[in-house]
């Protein structure tokens, strides 16, 4: 993406926002809309695209205390503070960091490191915390997962009361016990090369692991954080409230959006007319699964930067852009996955192994965080009964 890209001419804001240009002025000298020079002439001033969006989402429908209340839990306004991640100017930041910047050389366990804030532990630690994973037999992926988040969950003491360096020697050893029990044996090295290790990757699909794993590893406050955020508010242990976050990724609104894309994917590629198979999509008004997000307007980052650097081959990307094309929205993250899946011939499991891998590390950021805050999530419902 590139940065002008992000800005846009007074003109183009005035109509968007449908306002005066003095009403412009007034937004900007509130601090709702950030300025720059422009790039052609410096006597004049560019505009956030991604402020004037918000504006127009904000003007949109009745903003009264109770309508704020609920939309804040559905892409809403902000619920609690976090320093861990947020999506700002089109860019996923970790702790003042682009993600996709940190994609192109970090791996994993750097990644958790940052979210973290510690150091990455040395290899003799990374050995006996990977031994801990909990031995399961489940033929499905998410089956073991479910079963060694439940064995850590009634073992691992609750987070309360216990130190910052304790949590993350917890952290460390939940993450690669999950790793493994998810790749479906125990193998060495980082948690990228055991997952390309049980799929028979080369360097090349090692390293478009690595990528997909770091671009996932945080989100904001999506569903599963959330739950992470309220288990962990109660005191319980990191693998208690990561179980939470588990059982809300397995929905398929959730963590199967890329199994979901990857369904649409071959479909596509296999139609024997994929233009008019995607209007006919369209035409119905059914999900197109694995394109556009509400925080990416202008296309999503992680999906941007991991499609440029799998190169996928022309099967793959000729259905994707077809279908960006048909429907004038981005593909996401969950096609990306899709696609990745594809290309490296992986099982149809691993975007669902990927995400949660990934993701795992921002869920114990976030269990982490809630704990020092010290307070416990409990919101109040707005009563609508008799």
């Amino acid at each position: 993406m590139k940065t002008t890209d992000l800005w846009m001419s007074r003109q183009a804001a005035t109509e968007l926002l449908g306002v005066r240009q003095q009403t412009l002025y007034a937004y900007v000298s509130r601090g709702l809309i950030r300025t720059r020079p422009d790039a052609t002439d410096p006597r004049r001033s560019s505009y956030s695209k991604y402020d004037i969006q918000a504006l127009v989402e904000r003007k949109r429908g009745s903003r009264r205390r109770t309508d704020i209340a609920t939309g804040a839990i559905a892409w809403g306004e902000p619920v609690l503070e976090s320093a861990i991640s947020t999506v700002r100017d089109g860019q996923l930041i970790f702790r003042g960091r682009e993600a996709a910047e940190l994609a192109n050389r970090a791996t994993l366990e750097e990644a958790a490191a940052v979210l973290w804030q510690c150091e990455v532990p040395d290899a003799a630690t990374i050995a006996r915390d990977a031994a801990r994973a909990v031995s399961v037999k489940a033929a499905s992926a998410k089956a073991r997962a479910f079963d060694y988040l439940a064995a850590m969950a009634n073992t691992q003491p609750p987070s309360y009361g216990r130190s910052e360096t304790l949590q993350q020697t917890d952290a460390w050893a939940l993450l690669y016990g999950f790793a493994d029990t998810l790749a479906g044996e125990t193998t060495s090295g980082l948690i990228h090369q055991r997952l390309a290790s049980a799929w028979g990757l080369d360097a090349r699909g090692a390293d478009i692991v690595r990528r997909a794993l770091v671009l996932i590893a945080d989100h904001e406050l999506n569903a599963s954080t959330f739950a992470v955020r309220v288990a962990a508010s109660t005191g319980a242990s990191l693998a208690a409230s990561a179980l939470a976050g588990f059982c809300a990724l397995s929905g398929p609104l959730h963590g199967q959006a890329s199994a979901r894309a990857l369904v649409l994917l071959d479909r596509i590629v296999s139609a024997d007319d994929a233009k008019s198979y995607i209007r006919a999509l369209v035409e119905r008004g059914e999900p197109f699964l694995g394109f556009s997000h509400p925080l990416y307007p202008l296309g999503d980052i992680r999906a941007i930067n991991l499609l440029r650097a799998l190169k996928a081959g022309p099967r793959w990307m000729r259905a994707l852009r077809l279908a960006e094309k048909e429907t004038g929205v981005l593909a996401n993250v969950d096609m990306a996955l899709a696609v990745m899946t594809r290309e490296l011939n992986l099982i149809d499991e691993a975007p669902f192994v990927l995400f949660a891998v990934g993701r795992m590390t921002g869920w114990l950021a976030h269990a982490m965080e809630q704990r020092q805050t010290g307070r416990l999530i409990r919101p109040r419902a707005r009563y609508v009964g008799m």
